[in-house]
């Protein structure tokens, strides 16, 4: 059974998202405010987060920074900004996906189901098991599930780690946006590009000397990112 901690300071959505999810077989807790988030966080250690953005006393960007200090639990945003610039801060703040309002439930249990799904074979794949992983001055201990970079480990989002293993499983290969968000974040139909070249721009400020000059991922333009071993 796993337990989601629900951050949102709307009552009405605050209640029927945790009666819906509670019917799928969830423990839901809930919190009002940034502060009370963060402070349940500390106290149940949930499975996953969902976390409004706008919140009345501190940002959920803020929130989720400080979830992202401590923890690699998973973070689904919950918000009614669509701008692009409200979704990079937030995965830049270490977001893994994002749903906007008004919620569908069904796509909400999707993702939740898919962001679980991950946490679960980042832990337990066989794959783990296998040598470290080299690419430059980056090593990707799968054992461990950790990545370091000239020796000194790099503190990563499961998502990002997932998307780092993808890269170093196909060197050299273009992967495109949609492969990616299959094969990383589970997603046929509900994926929205915009995850994937965010969560690489943040990947790329992890793993590159130069995030902005990459020589690791690379764009391969109208077509996707590739690795360069």
């Amino acid at each position: 059974m796993f337990t989601l901690l629900f951050i949102e300071d709307d009552e009405a959505i605050r209640t029927a998202l945790r009666l819906v999810l509670e019917d799928e077989g969830y423990v839901v807790a809930v919190a009002g405010d940034g502060e009370t988030g963060i402070s349940m966080f500390g106290q149940i250690n949930p499975d996953l987060v969902l976390l409004d953005l706008r919140l009345p006393d501190i940002s959920g960007f803020e929130v989720c920074r400080a979830i992202r200090r401590t923890s690699i639990t998973p973070v689904i945003m919950v918000t009614a900004q669509t701008d692009t610039s409200d979704l990079v801060n937030g995965f830049d703040a270490g977001a893994d996906d994002y749903v906007t309002k008004p919620v569908v439930p069904k796509e909400l249990s999707a993702r939740i189901r898919a962001a679980l799904r991950r946490t679960q074979t980042v832990e337990t794949s066989p794959s783990n098991a296998k040598s470290l992983n080299k690419i430059g001055d980056v090593e990707i201990d799968r054992a461990l599930s950790v990545v370091r970079k000239n020796g000194i480990e790099i503190a990563l989002t499961k998502t990002e780690f997932r998307l780092l293993v993808e890269f170093a499983d196909h060197p050299g290969m273009v992967l495109s946006r949609d492969q990616l968000l299959e094969r990383v974040w589970g997603y046929e139909y509900l994926g929205d590009s915009r995850l994937v070249d965010a969560h690489v721009r943040r990947l790329r400020v992890k793993v590159e000397t130069l995030p902005e000059e990459p020589t690791m991922i690379v764009t391969v333009r109208g077509m996707g990112y590739r690795l360069l071993s």
